[in-house]
C-alpha cells in the first residue's frame, strides 16, 4: 500500500508511530509521514531543524518525511500550547496540499495522541488525495481536556465536543487503542465505523541497543528498583508516587527511580529534597535505545495515572513497552491498565491515588521468590507476543487501511 501518514509527533521524537512506520516499511509498504518540526517535549525545536518553513528528509532511507513550520511548545502554558496545536493545522492546511502535490496514497492515517486537531489536515487532504481517511484516536476529546484542566468552562467543552463530532464525521474509520474507547467514541460517531487497534511495541533487536549510564546501572543492581519511564507530567499521578516514597523511607533496599522529563520535574525535584527522599532518584531522561538496559536491571516497573474515569479508559503505552522487558509490572491505576497488567498474569495493580496500596505492593512484590517475579515477567512478555507486537499489529492495521477501500468512504475514484 501507498500510506501518508499525519501525525504532529514523530521521530526523533519518541512515540510509539515512529516504530509503526518502521514495520510498514519492513513489510513492503510506501509510507509518506506529514509531520511537524520536533520540540517534544523539552519544548525547542531539535538543532539541525527550523521552526518555519518546510523541510524533507528521509526515515530509515526509505520513508518521506514532510515537515511543515512549527510554533514550538516552549517552556508550556496554554498560550504556547494553543499557537503550537493552531500553527499545526494552519500549516497542515495551507502547506501539505502543496508539498504532497503529484503523490497519490491508498489510505491516509492519522495518529492522534493530544491534539485531536491535527486531524483536521488530514480531512482536507483526504479530498484532494481522494483517500479514505482512518484516525488512530490515542486521547478522548473533550474528556481529556477536562480531566487535564486545560479546559474547564462547560460551554467551551460543549463546543470542544461540536468540533469532535466534524472531525470524526470527516473520517472514514476511527481506530481505539482501547476496548474502552469504544463506548466514548460512539457517543460522537456511528459505531459501525470503530474498530479496535491497539498501541504496539517492537521486540528491540541487540544492535539498537545503547547502555545507560553505569552510575543508574550500578544503582539499579545494587537495590530493588522500581522504575517509571516517561513523562513526568501532571496526569502521572507523581503525587502518589512521592507519598509512596515516603511511606517506604526506612526500606533502605528500595528505591523508586524516575527516569524522564516533564511539567513537574522541578516540584519532583523540591519534593525530593524537602522529604529527604533519598529513595526517590531522579536521573533525568534517555534515549529509547537505553530503555532496555534499564529496564532488565529494574525489580519492576511502574505505571500510574491520575483518578478520573478517563484514565481508567486508557491503556498507557508503556505498559506494552513494560511487558515486552519481561519484568513485572507495578500498575498504580484504574480501568483497562489495571485490568491488562492482571489479565496477563504480569504483576500487581493498586487503585489510582491509593499510595499506601501502591506502597503495600512494592513490599509484597520484593517479598515474593525471584522465581515467582520471573514466572511474572514470562507471563507478561506472551501476553505481549499475542496483543501488542508491533509487527503483527501493523498488518492487523494495513489490514484495516486496505478494507476501507476507495468508495467506501463517500470518495468516487475516476
Amino acid at each position: 500500500m501507498k500510506i501518508l501518514i499525519v501525525t504532529q509527533y514523530f521521530w526523533p521524537e519518541s512515540f510509539m508511530i515512529n516504530d509503526v512506520v518502521k514495520a510498514l516499511i519492513n513489510q513492503g509498504h510506501t509510507v509518506v509521514v506529514a509531520t511537524g518540526k520536533p520540540n517534544y517535549p523539552e519544548g525547542k525545536i531539535f538543532t539541525g531543524y527550523r521552526a518555519s518553513g518546510v523541510q524533507r528528509e528521509l526515515f530509515g532511507r526509505q520513508a518521506l518525511l514532510v515537515r511543515i513550520p512549527t510554533w514550538p511548545r516552549k517552556h508550556g502554558g496554554a498560550r504556547n500550547l494553543i499557537l503550537n496545536y493552531l500553527v499545526f493545522v494552519l500549516a497542515g492546511v495551507f502547506c501539505l496540499p502543496w508539498a504532497l502535490r503529484g503523490l497519490k496514497f491508498d489510505a491516509i492515517l492519522v495518529y492522534a495522541p493530544s491534539p485531536l486537531t491535527q486531524t483536521i489536515p488530514a480531512i482536507v487532504l483526504k479530498w484532494i488525495k481522494r483517500a479514505p481517511l482512518a484516525l488512530w484516536v490515542q486521547d478522548l476529546w473533550p474528556e481529556s481536556l477536562e480531566a487535564t484542566g486545560f479546559i474547564r468552562n462547560k460551554k467551551a467543552l460543549k463546543l470542544v465536543g461540536y468540533m469532535v463530532y466534524w472531525i470524526y464525521k470527516g473520517c472514514d474509520v476511527l481506530l481505539a487503542q482501547s476496548k474502552a474507547f469504544i463506548a466514548p467514541l460512539n457517543e460522537y460517531a456511528n459505531r459501525s465505523k470503530i474498530r479496535y487497534q491497539p498501541n504496539s511495541y517492537p521486540e528491540q533487536s541487540v544492535g539498537e541497543q545503547v547502555e545507560a549510564p553505569l552510575e543508574l546501572l550500578q544503582l539499579l543492581e545494587s537495590k530493588f528498583c522500581i522504575v517509571f519511564a516517561g513523562n513526568l507530567g501532571q496526569v502521572q499521578a507523581l503525587d502518589t508516587v512521592v507519598e509512596t516514597a515516603v511511606q517506604l523511607k526506612e526500606h533502605k533496599d528500595i528505591s523508586i527511580v524516575l527516569v524522564g522529563s516533564g511539567s513537574r520535574s522541578e516540584w519532583l525535584v523540591k519534593q525530593k529534597q524537602e522529604k529527604g527522599l533519598s529513595n526517590l532518584e531522579l536521573p533525568g531522561r534517555f534515549p529509547m535505545q537505553a530503555m532496555s538496559s534499564i529496564f532488565s536491571r529494574a525489580g519492576a516497573l511502574l505505571v500510574s495515572l491520575e483518578d478520573d474515569p478517563i484514565f481508567a479508559l486508557t491503556i498507557p503505552s508503556k505498559i506494552q513497552a513494560y511487558l515486552a522487558a519481561g519484568k513485572p509490572v507495578l500498575a498504580s491505576l484504574n480501568g483497562e491498565g489495571a485490568r491488562v497488567v492482571l489479565e496477563a498474569g504480569a504483576g500487581l495493580a493498586s487503585p489510582a491515588g491509593d499510595s499506601a496500596g501502591l506502597a503495600a505492593n512494592i513490599l509484597k512484590l520484593k517479598a515474593l521468590p525471584e522465581a515467582t517475579r520471573l514466572e511474572m515477567g514470562r507471563h507478561g512478555k506472551a501476553y505481549f507476543l499475542a496483543y501488542f507486537e508491533t509487527e503483527s499489529q501493523a498488518k492487523h492495521l494495513v489490514e484495516t487501511l486496505s478494507a476501507m477501500g476507495p468508495g467506501k468512504s463517500g470518495i468516487t475514484t475516476t
